[in-house]
C-alpha cells in the first residue's frame, strides 16, 4: 500500500500525533520504532529538523516516534528496563537534545501532574513550582518501575545535559524522594548504576575515591603527599572522564595532606585547586595532568562545586598550573582560552596577570595574551604591566606580535579585517588599560625618549 504525501515542514517527515494520521503512516512509524532498538534505524542530520528513517526510508521525528512508544506502555508495571533501552537507542542515534523536551514533559506529565499537588512559584527566580505529595495518594498507587525511569531521566539530564539542567535532575529527584526515598539515596550512593565498579569505587594505599554520575561528583582523599599518590588520583580522573556516561560538568571534592595553591592571587581555595598545584611539583605528571585537561575541557561546562564569581571550566586548574611551568605548555593554555566562555568565566585573567608577572613580555607569552585577550570581555591589566613592557626587549617582542598579528587569530577571525583591528585594540587595552585609548597618546607621551619611536609604531 502507497504512503499518502508527507505533511511535514518542507514535506521533509510524515507527523504521527494528529488522530487522522493515515494508519498505513502508522505501521512505517512502529517499524522504525523496532528499527531503533534493532539499531537499524537511520538518522538524518542535513536538513532541519532531524528526522529518523525506517529501513524502508520512511523517516519521523524522533520525538514523535518517542511520544508514541511512551503512550504504549502501561502505568502500572511500567516495563522500566525496556523504556530505558529505548531511549538509550534513540539518544545515541539522534542525540540528547532531540529528545530531552519530550521525556521531559512525560515526567511532567505521568510522574508529576499524577502523584502531586502543583503550587505556584512565589518569585520570578524559583525555576520549577512547588509540589506536595496529594494527600489521598496511597504508597500501593505509585508504581516503582515508573519512578526508576523517572531517576533514569533525571540523570541524563545532568550527563547529556547543559550545565544548568541540574536543577532539572534535582526537581526531578526531588518529587521522586518524596515517594520513594530510598530510591533516590541509592542514586546518592552509587549513582546510576552505569559506571564501572572500579570507578565507581576504588581504594589503595595512596588514595580513596569515587565518582557518582547521577549527582557528577567527583570525590577524592589523598593518604600520602607522594608521586605515586597524585599519579593514581591523576588516572583516576581520566578513567572516570573517559565514560561517556559521566557528566561533562561536575564537581571534584579533593583533601590532601598537603595544602599547597598555585601562585596566582584571587583563585578559589577549593580542592580541585589544591589538588593540581600539589600535582605540578611532580614533572613526571606533568604529561598526565596535560592528558586530564584536555578531557576536562569543555565549552560551557564547568566545575559546580564552585561560587558563580569563580566558575571554571573543567580542567582550569590542570591548565593554570602547567601554564606557570613556561612556554612548552602554551599551545595547551591558548587551547584552553579559546573554550572560555567571555561572558561568565574570568579567573583566567587572574592567570595571565600571573604569566605576564612571572614570564614577562615575550613572544610566547604575547601569544598567550591575544588568545587570553579575546577569551573575556576586556581584560584588564595588572598594575605593573606598565613597568614591565617599558624596555626594549618587550617592545620590540610586541611588535613582532603586530607584524605577524595573523599568525595569532583562528582563520575565521582573520577573514574580517574588523575582527582583526578589535583583537589588537584587545590586546593593547590588556597591556595598557584605558591609555591605549585614542591612539595610545599618553602612553606615548610618557614614554622615555629612547623608546619613544617603538611606543609610536605600536599604537600607529
Amino acid at each position: 500500500m502507497s504512503l499518502p504525501k508527507r505533511d511535514g515542514v518542507h514535506g521533509r517527515y510524515y507527523l504521527i500525533h494528529k488522530p487522522d494520521t493515515d494508519p498505513e503512516v502508522l505501521k512505517h512509524a512502529d517499524q522504525c520504532i523496532q528499527d531503533v532498538l534493532d539499531g537499524t534505524a537511520k538518522e538524518n542530520h542535513s536538513g532541519y529538523p532531524a528526522v529518523v528513517r525506517n529501513q524502508s526510508g520512511t523517516p519521523f521525528l524522533p520525538s514523535q516516534l518517542l511520544e508514541r512508544y511512551l503512550s504504549k506502555l502501561p502505568l502500572r508495571g511500567f516495563p522500566y528496563e525496556d523504556a530505558v533501552a529505548f531511549c538509550d537507542a534513540l539518544r545515541r542515534l539522534v542525540g540528547w537534545k532531540e529528545i530531552d523536551h519530550t521525556l521531559g514533559q512525560y515526567i511532567e506529565h505521568q510522574v508529576r501532574d499524577r502523584y502531586f499537588v502543583v503550587g505556584e512559584r512565589e518569585d520570578g527566580f524559583t525555576v520549577f513550582p512547588p509540589c506536595t505529595m496529594r494527600p489521598e495518594l496511597h504508597p500501593e498507587d505509585v508504581d516503582d518501575g515508573l519512578l526508576r525511569f523517572a531517576c533514569y531521566v533525571a540523570v541524563c539530564y545532568t550527563v547529556y545535559g547543559l550545565s544548568f539542567e541540574y536543577l532539572t535532575t534535582e526537581h526531578i529527584l526531588s518529587l521522586v524522594s518524596q515517594l520513594r526515598p530510598d530510591m533516590v539515596k541509592e542514586l546518592k550512593t552509587g549513582g546510576s548504576g552505569k559506571l564501572p565498579p572500579n570507578i565507581q569505587k576504588r581504594k589503595t594505599k595512596h588514595l580513596t575515591a569515587s565518582a557518582n554520575d547521577a549527582f557528577a561528583t567527583i570525590r577524592i582523599t589523598a593518604r600520602d603527599s607522594t608521586e605515586e599518590c597524585y599519579g593514581e588520583i591523576l588516572d583516576y580522573l581520566c578513567a572516570v572522564l573517559e565514560q561517556p556516561e559521566f557528566p561533562r560538568s561536575y564537581s571534584i571534592e579533593f583533601r590532601g595532606p598537603e595544602k599547597l595553591y598555585l601562585p596566582i592571587p584571587g583563585l578559589p581555595k577549593k580542592g580541585v585547586h589544591q589538588l593540581f598545584a600539589c600535582a605540578v611539583q611532580h614533572p613526571n605528571l606533568h604529561p598526565v595532568m596535560e592528558r586530564y585537561a584536555r578531557l576536562a575541557m569543555r565549552e560551557f561546562e564547568w566545575y559546580q562545586n564552585l561560587a558563580d564569581e569563580a566558575c571554571a571550566m573543567p580542567g582550569t586548574f590542570a591548565v593554570f598550573a602547567l601554564g606557570l611551568e613556561g612556554e612548552p605548555w602554551a599551545p595547551l593554555v591558548t587551547e584552553y582560552l579559546d573554550l572560555c566562555d567571555d561572558e561568565h568565566s574570568s579567573l583566567q585573567g587572574k592567570f595571565l596577570h600571573a604569566l605576564i608577572r612571572k614570564f614577562g613580555f615575550q613572544p610566547w607569552t604575547l601569544g598567550v595574551l591575544v588568545r587570553g585577550a579575546l577569551s573575556m570581555q576586556w581584560l584588564e591589566p595588572a598594575r605593573e604591566f606598565r613597568s614591565l613592557i617599558a624596555n626594549g626587549e618587550s617592545l620590540d617582542a610586541l611588535l613582532a606580535v603586530k607584524r605577524r598579528f595573523s599568525a595569532y587569530l583562528l582563520p575565521e577571525e582573520n577573514e574580517d579585517p574588523k575582527f582583526r583591528a578589535i583583537a589588537w585594540q584587545s590586546l593593547l587595552w590588556a597591556i595598557w588599560g584605558q591609555a591605549s585609548e585614542n591612539g595610545g597618546s599618553k602612553v606615548i607621551k610618557t614614554a622615555p625618549k629612547e623608546l619613544r619611536e617603538r611606543y609610536q609604531e605600536i599604537f600607529q
